[in-house]
């Protein structure tokens, strides 16, 4: 039922939005009762939150994924952002208010912690991949580069998110190129 009840929260915020979508929308197409859903979610902001996670962990599967490819760290930061365009495209008009409204959410209650952590180590694997291969360099700290890498990805996420017409897909593109250059030897 849970599952559900998220399934059908993911489809009406893509179709909707966030705030058009009431909690007695979610349960009357889940075919379920109110009062069911809040055995499972205190509110619509804990549900929310737990899209936030489940964002989280497909964005660390996205780097996992990308660090398994037999490339350059070069390459694998230009096709990461790759992955990133091709997630928000498939996603649809409506991702950039549930992408607002999930960092929203995810920062209340000091679930910003967890996030932020699962998502440094995520990148910082990244880093440390390429590290240990030779090709970034050496000239700053790892965790410098993490940040760098990190503050990239969440810059153009806030901008694609809050400004109307941001050409997301020429400035992640743009993004990697400067990393790619930045970053390696």
């Amino acid at each position: 039922m849970r599952n559900r009840l998220l399934e059908v929260a993911r489809e009406r915020f893509a179709a909707q939005g966030v705030e058009a979508t009431r909690v007695q929308e979610i349960c009357e197409r889940a075919d379920i009762a109110e009062k069911t859903f809040f055995n499972y979610f205190p509110s619509k902001r804990h549900l929310m939150r737990e899209l936030a996670n489940e964002g989280v962990g497909e964005l660390i599967a996205d780097i996992e994924s990308v660090r398994k490819q037999t490339a350059s760290t070069a390459d694998r930061i230009r096709l990461f952002f790759d992955q990133i365009v091709e997630n928000m495209e498939q996603a649809g008009p409506m991702q950039r208010e549930v992408l607002t409204e999930m960092v929203h959410v995810a920062h209340e209650g000091g679930a910003e912690h967890d996030q932020a952590r699962r998502l440094h180590e995520g990148f910082s694997r990244l880093i440390a991949d390429g590290l240990e291969e030779g090709d970034l360099t050496e000239a700053h700290p790892p965790d410098t580069l993490t940040d760098m890498l990190m503050g990239a990805f969440y810059v153009l996420m806030f901008n694609w998110a809050n400004l109307d017409g941001y050409p997301l897909r020429d400035n992640a593109q743009a993004a990697a190129r400067f990393l790619a250059d930045s970053l390696t030897r």
